[in-house]
């Protein structure tokens, strides 16, 4: 299985066999249903797609209600595909863990989750722009300001792609390499050294 949808519950440290702290993060990966298969003869691709974090029926529309109700499983939040032929390996109703994916010899995973957002921000923030400088000849409220654009009589525009203040996060953002610093499968929890996008609580893809 190459992957699990998961929760990112929070970060923690763990010490190393060298004493050093380090600084983790704990992903709550599953357990996911499979509530569809795709094939090339009927859909184009082969796909599989899971199921996570169960939720009541009157928060589920009627169509999901009987997409659920074909896999033989409880209405379920979040739904993603993943790519790769599981025919005969898998089917409708199946639950996966993080035992699944995560093997003796897995010892990196992939980690895909949105980072936060931080709304309309300026340049300092934004892009790490230094500001203005100094506050002689006037320029008393100019700090953090981002300057000169560089355009004069031509080409009289802002060329796409200058680095400029506006939306800041929300991104979807993948985190290659994290390595695997302990897995506990009677709770689910996936532990990786280093940081994860997203905040508490959020949902995350975990790649293996």
């Amino acid at each position: 299985m190459p992957g699990l949808i998961g929760k990112k519950i929070g970060m923690t440290s763990v010490f190393g066999a060298d004493g050093k702290s380090i600084p983790c993060t704990v992903i709550e990966a599953g357990p996911c249903v499979v509530t569809q298969l795709r094939t090339v003869e009927k859909d184009g691709y082969a796909a599989v797609q899971l199921a996570y974090d169960e939720i009541s029926e009157k928060h589920t529309s009627k169509p999901l209600q009987g997409h659920f109700s074909k896999a033989g499983t409880t209405p379920r939040r979040k739904l993603v595909e993943f790519e790769a032929d599981f025919e005969g390996e898998l089917k409708l109703g199946d639950t996966l863990t993080v035992s699944d994916i995560i093997k003796e010899d897995v010892v990196y995973v992939d980690v895909v989750g949105t980072s936060k957002g931080k709304g309309f921000q300026g340049v300092v923030r934004r892009h790490g722009f230094a500001g203005v400088g100094g506050k002689t000849h006037g320029q008393h409220n100019r700090l953090r300001h981002p300057g000169s654009m560089g355009a004069s009589s031509w080409p009289s525009r802002v060329f796409p792609g200058m680095r400029m203040a506006g939306h800041m996060g929300g991104d979807r953002v993948k985190v290659f390499n994290l390595q695997v610093v302990k897995v506990l499968p009677e709770n689910n929890l996936l532990v990786v050294k280093g940081s994860v996008p997203g905040a508490k609580g959020s949902y995350v893809i975990v790649e293996a």
